[in-house]
């Protein structure tokens, strides 16, 4: 299974973004889908995921704020993030597992991940 994010970028205060993680090599339409993200000096962290059946779950940090979906027709995964922050500038990891959603141990397949730098 590979997981490749796209979809960061540069964008300012306030602003939005949506960035992607397509899947290949095998359907993921029963796994956990999760967004993570980590900001230079710190460690990874729990954004948001969508369970198998649909159920969503979200960090403090984005609720309000993104929206996580997925297109199992499309082995996809999509986070739009809107009213963006200063604070929200990390690497943004999608991943794919079967366990806590918002444990980084339960996921066994990782993107590469993808920048988002929100200037203020």
């Amino acid at each position: 299974v590979q997981l490749q994010a796209s979809g960061g970028g540069l964008v300012p205060a306030g602003g939005s973004l949506r960035v992607s993680c397509a899947a290949s090599g095998r359907s993921l339409s029963s796994y956990t889908r999760g967004w993570f993200r980590q900001a230079p000096g710190k460690e990874r962290e729990f954004v948001a995921a969508i369970d198998g059946s649909g159920r969503i779950y979200y960090a403090d940090s984005a609720k309000g704020r993104f929206t996580i979906s997925r297109d199992n027709a499309k082995n996809t995964v999509y986070l739009q993030m809107n009213s963006l922050k200063p604070e929200d500038t990390a690497v943004y990891y999608c991943a794919a597992g079967l366990g806590v959603p918002s444990q980084t141990r339960a996921y066994g397949y990782w993107g590469r991940g993808t920048q988002v730098t929100v200037s203020s």
